[in-house]
């Protein structure tokens, strides 16, 4: 693991949203649920941004996650980043202007056995959070990044060649996470000049809700065809207006990762992203792979609708870990991820 030097200056701690098993919010301390004509107001209640925030993310932990492990794993990955810039300004130029993040880390209850048994309860959980009609994670989420949005800073028109004010928005998700923010994400794409910079080709469309600017999924528990079978909006197809996602969708794979390989091929018939990468998809997705800390990403490898990260020479747990229950499916708290995040950011400028 790459070690960097710490940034003297301190983190805040991650703000903090607790859903239940329907997916529901949960009043902060209790487990009584918001309704929903009410998460609106909730929101602007008990969620403010900092007006000095430049970057805000949105981050869902995966299976086997404890809230306050959510919590840790999303600051862990933000000083990571911090400390990347902080060590190497020059090699990360599209945020000289200042990288300051601040995070809303969203739990749910994730937890089951270690076992087939204990996977398909987490998977049918998931499902049904986000099941129309039913579970409301994808509407709190999606009323989430909306709130996030209108909220925010707007960045400065594309024209502008440096120095582009504003908060930019961030998806990351783990596992199941990854599931939830395409959902809410996918909801909000349900509701009716290239700019001289290196920033993504995809241009920002005025009659979208909001504007996401990267999203990572880390190790997605899904099947390869999700994008066809469950998430087919997500990309602009014909009349289709498509998902109000600016930058590319960036999943990370490693062979390793017995969760989405060993579990899910028996739990659903064929291993899951985490361990192949996305297959069949409306758009084709990009293969490249995960980069150490001391190498730059090339534009032409991420600056694409999907793009597939395979992570097997470093996510693969150790030599007793590799043949647990997940494998290396956590094993994503790297410098290298943190080298990922901080470079999709900078691109997004």
């Amino acid at each position: 693991m790459t070690r960097t030097p710490a940034d003297p200056r301190p983190l805040p701690r991650p703000a903090e949203i607790d859903l239940d098993e329907q997916g529901r919010i949960q009043v902060p301390g209790t487990r009584v649920p918001v309704p929903a004509p009410r998460v609106r107001e909730h929101l602007e209640r008990h969620l403010r941004i900092p007006a000095w925030a430049s970057d805000i993310y949105v981050y869902v932990h995966g299976w086997q996650t404890a809230p306050g492990t959510a919590t840790q794993t999303a600051a862990r990955l933000l000083r990571h980043a911090l400390d990347l810039r902080s060590a190497r300004p020059g090699r990360y130029p599209g945020v000289t202007a200042g990288y300051r993040p601040w995070c809303v880390v969203v739990r749910w209850p994730s937890s089951s056995l270690p076992s087939l048994r204990g996977y398909r309860r987490i998977r049918d959980r998931a499902h049904a959070m986000s099941a129309q009609g039913a579970g409301q994670a994808p509407y709190v989420l999606a009323h989430l990044l909306g709130y996030l949005d209108d909220r925010r800073a707007h960045p400065a028109h594309p024209s502008v060649l440096a120095n582009r004010a504003g908060q930019y928005l961030h998806l990351v998700g783990h596992s199941f996470g990854g599931r939830f923010l395409c959902e809410a994400v996918q909801r909000a794409a349900e509701r009716p000049p290239r700019p001289p910079v290196l920033g993504w080709s995809t241009p920002r469309d005025p009659r979208q809700p909001f504007t996401v600017d990267s999203m990572l999924i880390f190790q997605m528990a899904a099947p390869r065809d999700a994008f066809l079978r469950h998430f087919p909006r997500l990309f602009p197809s014909g009349e289709t207006l498509g998902a109000p996602l600016r930058g590319p969708l960036v999943l990370t794979h490693s062979r390793w990762d017995r969760a989405t390989g060993f579990w899910h091929l028996r739990a659903e018939g064929a291993p899951g992203i985490g361990h192949s990468g996305a297959g069949a998809a409306p758009v084709p997705p990009f293969p490249t792979r995960l980069l150490p800390t001391d190498a730059v990403y090339p534009q032409q490898a991420l600056d694409h609708r999907i793009v597939n990260v395979d992570a097997g020479w470093l996510y693969r747990g150790g030599r007793l870990t590799r043949l647990a229950p997940a494998g290396a499916h956590s094993d994503f708290q790297r410098a290298e991820s943190a080298h990922l995040l901080l470079t999709l950011a900078e691109r997004s400028r």
